[in-house]
């Protein structure tokens, strides 16, 4: 690990991002890469994408962090004060939501994978927007046996 907590140890020196711009480049593109200087600090060139991804793990870890001084009620109803959207799922999903958002951030805090705690939060969050909308409320029409083998004219 670099000087910056929790970076990868990918390390270049100043000289190699002028001479080499195109290179280092590339590789900040798939990794953080520290740039060494012998005249100040070090420095660590990220993708914007990564940069973003830090930044949404940090608030969704600050929203976890107020849900966890709440003391009123389970996990699933304190968590919906922090995602109202949880709102638009059943008790049960709720429940399971609430368990797996904690799982996904503990996952992405111990590998250093911000990815993995966005996705589970997009995932549930869609989910929840297309409850909201009515997908999934309409009976499914299953086809019987002697439906299946019957041909159909195509138009």
């Amino acid at each position: 690990m670099t000087i910056a907590t929790g970076l990868p140890a990918a390390t270049r020196r100043s000289s190699d991002l002028s001479k080499h711009s195109a290179e280092v480049f590339a590789e900040a593109e798939d990794h953080p890469v520290t740039v060494t200087r012998r005249d100040g600090e070090a420095l660590v060139l990220m993708s914007q994408r990564e940069a973003e991804g830090r930044a949404r793990l940090l608030t969704f870890a600050a929203q976890l962090i107020t849900v966890t001084l709440d003391d009123a009620g389970t996990l699933a109803e304190r968590m919906t004060k922090a995602f109202p959207w949880m709102l638009a799922l059943t008790p049960t999903d709720r429940e399971t939501c609430a368990q797996d958002l904690v799982d996904a951030a503990r996952a992405s805090f111990a590998t250093n994978q911000p990815h993995i705690a966005i996705a589970e939060l997009t995932s549930w969050k869609e989910t929840a927007t297309a409850v909201a909308a009515g997908l999934g409320r309409t009976d499914v029409e299953w086809l019987d046996e002697e439906d299946a083998t019957r041909t159909v004219e195509r138009p």
